[in-house]
């Protein structure tokens, strides 16, 4: 029987349900400041999540539109633009409080702390977006809860690659067999799994019609006492508020 040591936390989705309402938004801004007459809705941005990575996703949604600009010499430099201004933006959305961490999420961090278990974040989105969040949720001293950050171009492919998170437990000097993942995608329980990774799924406003065969555990979120989560553990129904004590008994 392994020995759970560490907690793995994708952060969009995962952490808190930042897509729909955060990133999505902070796109149009950014295509707006630069006269584009790009506009994501809200459907149009659930199916271009399958894209992993902000400035991936804009070059696919261009290729789509206008192949030929997309092309141009010139436009790795306009996505570079825009991918910068998304994030200012972003930032400050966060900052203004609008996006708040998802239920049972704190619970979890904090009783994994108490415990001495050791926590790590392996996310796509950029370290900006990563410490915006977390400031704003955990406080000034949030991101010293996590011993390792992978975010953004710190490997050159985004999941559902798994460098991500073989980056993360190569600097925690961790097997996989005593750390679980946390995820709310396919994309990111692919990643998860091609390190060698278990993996909890919380799915959320995106990603609830996805299917996650081979998770773990496989619920609509982390729950509450007035709310608690539902779904499947190893393959059978469950409901319940998911803590520590859970995570460990799932992973034995």
């Amino acid at each position: 029987m392994s020995t759970l040591h560490a907690l793995i936390f994708d952060v969009d989705g995962t952490l808190a349900e930042t897509e729909r309402d955060g990133h999505r938004i902070a796109f149009n801004h950014a295509f707006a400041d630069l006269g584009l007459d790009w506009h994501w809705d809200v459907p149009t941005y659930g199916r271009l999540l399958a894209i992993t990575g902000g400035k991936e996703r804009m070059l696919a949604y261009w290729q789509e539109i206008d192949p030929q600009a997309a092309a141009r010499p010139e436009a790795a430099a306009l996505i570079a633009e825009l991918h910068r201004r998304k994030t200012a933006h972003y930032v400050r959305l966060v900052a203004e409080g609008g996006i708040g961490l998802r239920p049972g999420v704190r619970r979890v961090l904090e009783q994994a702390r108490d415990a001495g278990l050791r926590l790590a974040i392996a996310t796509t989105t950029t370290p900006d977006n990563v410490e915006a969040l977390i400031n704003a949720t955990l406080g000034a001293d949030g991101m010293g809860w996590f011993e390792v950050v992978g975010a953004g171009d710190a490997v050159p492919r985004k999941k559902p690659d798994p460098g991500i998170y073989t980056w993360v437990l190569e600097r925690m000097a961790l097997h996989p067999e005593h750390a679980l993942a946390l995820e709310d995608s396919t994309n990111g329980l692919r990643a998860a799994h091609g390190a060698g990774l278990r993996t909890v799924v919380t799915t959320g406003a995106y990603t609830h019609h996805e299917n996650f065969a081979g998770a773990l555990a496989w619920l609509d979120g982390l729950g509450d006492d007035a709310a608690p989560a539902s779904g499947q553990v190893q393959g059978q129904p469950w409901s319940g508020v998911v803590g520590l004590a859970e995570l460990r008994q799932w992973a034995a």
